[in-house]
């Protein structure tokens, strides 16, 4: 229903009814929800709404992904305060958004997918106590017991689809169905079926490996990504688009005329924009090394027996294919890694190494195909080479990888976890610093000097930001330890940055 006459005789009766039959003791309208089918649609509503009405534009509000304000603030605003009295959305408030105020439900669309319709009759079905529904609405008697739904386009008796499951192709892996979208298979089983493997990876990814796939794919997170091709192939949504192509051409159409190569060009024009992302090979890997970073078997059929226990004949070299992994990878992207670039620069070229130099490093070598944590390098390590190895029985920490750097490179004669080495060489620079002063660090200052070391320990470095960090914050911060020693501290940092850790 896109006609204008139409579409205000819709909303007078709609306000007969609600005055008179539904709701005639209330004062206000009640909170009212308007389902348009696109977004032009939902402007006409909105205009006439204001027109039948005699209300300004805080009375009634749009809510789409097109909207002018900003959706969130209105959504609150629907949820939680008088105005807006009534909204008008396509599809942002048609699934998983609350609003518990709500009692009359207009649709002015068809729907097609049953579920998709059952999810939307849901936005009505919200309980809300007396006292929370009079904060919004305050004529009304009690507490919620109901809501309407006013069909002004048959879509209660209209034909529908059921819901079908997105995993069509169970037995097909994640990259092929990756690399068969990326080469034109886009028929809605493999779409479907990318969907909801991207999907239930959005779930399962932690914060980092999110941030490495939004890195290639412009900011779109994974489940995003599933998202919009579960959109590119909604059946309402291409009936909308190959009605707005026909309108561009002046082509008259309604949904009973228009032809099957329109409808499927449609179709075709919006799974090839959500296909897009995939058209890169470095996203699609990227997706790939994410899910078997993620990937568990678990086998509760077949039981385990233990059939050998002891180091294999190929322990020693596996080891040695670690260790030369390792080597190789340093050497290869010494030009392109900061924090391994610090080690080949001579130190009056060097800028101090921080830890996420250190994290950006343990990310690539963790994950597939070298899998090189610092627990595997260091283990490798101390089974080719034992008597230069120490700390295998500490608890491994991310700045350990500085000690494995140094060592493969030849910088260190021994392997030792990195607190180890960043003590000792602070002794000696503690020491020396003392010789070369006329008064040596006093108890206060030495003290504050070993808790910037502990957080070079387990940092890599240390900086005035460093200092509302809760070890050091606790101790007064950085109004304190300008106190105990001045404006050197900032050559100190600097002095103790160069030497612990290089």
């Amino acid at each position: 229903m896109v006609n204008v006459s139409q579409i205000r005789q819709v909303i007078q009766a709609m306000k007969t009814a609600v005055e008179t039959q539904i709701f005639p003791a209330r004062k206000e309208v009640p909170k009212t929800l308007i389902f348009a089918k696109t977004d032009s649609h939902a402007d006409d509503i909105i205009n006439i709404l204001r027109e039948v009405y005699g209300q300004g534009n805080a009375f009634c509000k749009k809510v789409t992904y097109r909207a002018e304000e900003d959706t969130d603030s209105i959504l609150s605003s629907f949820r939680n305060d008088y105005n807006p009295r009534i909204a008008v959305t396509v599809d942002m408030i048609a699934t998983g958004t609350d609003v518990k105020p709500l009692e009359v439900l207009l649709f002015m669309r068809d729907v097609r997918s049953k579920g998709y319709y059952e999810q939307m009759k849901g936005r009505g079905v919200r309980s809300l106590d007396g006292d929370s529904l009079k904060r919004v609405s305050n004529s009304a008697d009690g507490a919620k017991t109901r809501f309407v739904l006013i069909d002004a386009v048959g879509v209660e008796k209209s034909l529908k689809t059921e819901s079908r499951p997105l995993e069509k192709k169970p037995g097909v892996a994640l990259k092929d169905l990756l690399q068969g979208v990326a080469i034109g298979h886009r028929d809605d089983d493999t779409v479907l079926s990318l969907a909801n493997r991207l999907v239930r990876l959005g779930k399962q990814l932690d914060d980092k490996a999110q941030a490495r796939i939004e890195k290639i794919s412009g900011g779109i997170p994974v489940a995003e990504l599933g998202k919009s091709l579960i959109a590119a192939i909604n059946p309402d949504a291409i009936i909308a688009a190959a009605l707005a192509t026909a309108k561009e051409k002046g082509i008259t159409r309604n949904e009973e005329t228009l032809l099957p190569e329109e409808i499927e060009a449609a179709r075709a024009e919006r799974v090839a924009v959500a296909c897009a992302p995939f058209d890169q090979p470095a996203l699609r890997d990227e997706i790939e090394a994410a899910r078997r970073e993620r990937e568990q078997l678990i086998d509760h059929i077949n039981l385990d027996q233990v059939t050998f226990s002891g180091f294999s004949e190929q322990a020693e070299t596996q080891a040695k294919t670690v260790i030369e992994s390792f080597t190789n990878y340093i050497s290869q992207h010494k030009d392109e890694i900061a924090a391994l670039s610090f080690f080949y620069q001579q130190s009056y070229q060097r800028r101090t190494l921080t830890f996420d130099m250190i994290e950006e490093l343990h990310e690539a070598l963790s994950r597939p195909p070298l899998m090189l944590t610092t627990e595997r390098l260091w283990s490798a390590y101390a089974r080719i080479q034992v008597g230069q190895v120490k700390g295998t029985d500490s608890k491994r920490q991310l700045t350990d990888l500085v000690s494995l750097v140094r060592f493969a490179l030849g910088l260190e004669t021994e392997l030792k976890p990195f607190s180890e080495q960043v003590d000792k060489r602070f002794q000696e620079w503690i020491f020396r610093h003392n010789a070369q002063r006329a008064t040596a660090f006093t108890p206060e200052q030495t003290e504050w000097l070993r808790l910037m070391k502990e957080h070079i320990a387990s940092s890599c470095s240390i900086s005035r930001e460093d200092f509302d960090y809760a070890e050091l914050a606790g101790k007064g911060g950085l109004q304190k330890v300008w106190t105990v020693f001045g404006e050197q501290i900032d050559g100190l940092m600097d002095e103790m940055n160069e030497e612990l850790v290089a």
